[in-house]
């Protein structure tokens, strides 16, 4: 199965790709340590519950609330992380943005 041009809802897999290569390579550049590792992918800029939902397209919640929102992010992370066969989630960084991540072990 090829996931190229794959949306899941504002969450391109081509785009994910990219920059899951591009991560990875920025990590080789370090010196190896033992465990996990846990890099931006992406920043939103933002920690709006509305703005979040625009950028993702999360348009079939059925409530706006942070609660709602979410639960959608951990639902999308993990279909994205099956689809990319990596792990994969949402979190807002020390700014208050919402980021996606990737965990690895290095």
């Amino acid at each position: 199965m090829s996931i190229e041009g794959v949306k899941i809802y504002g969450v391109c897999m081509d785009r994910l790709a990219h920059q899951i290569k591009l991560a990875k390579a920025r990590l080789a550049g370090l010196p190896p340590s033992s465990g996990k590792k846990i890099l931006v992918l992406e920043s939103y800029n933002t920690g709006d519950m509305d703005d979040i939902i625009d950028i993702l397209e999360l348009y079939d919640l059925p409530d706006n609330d942070t609660e709602a929102v979410l639960n959608k992010l951990e639902e999308v992370a993990m279909s994205v992380s099956i689809l990319a066969r990596e792990t994969i989630s949402f979190d807002f960084c020390d700014k208050g943005y919402l980021c996606l991540f990737l965990q690895v072990e290095q």
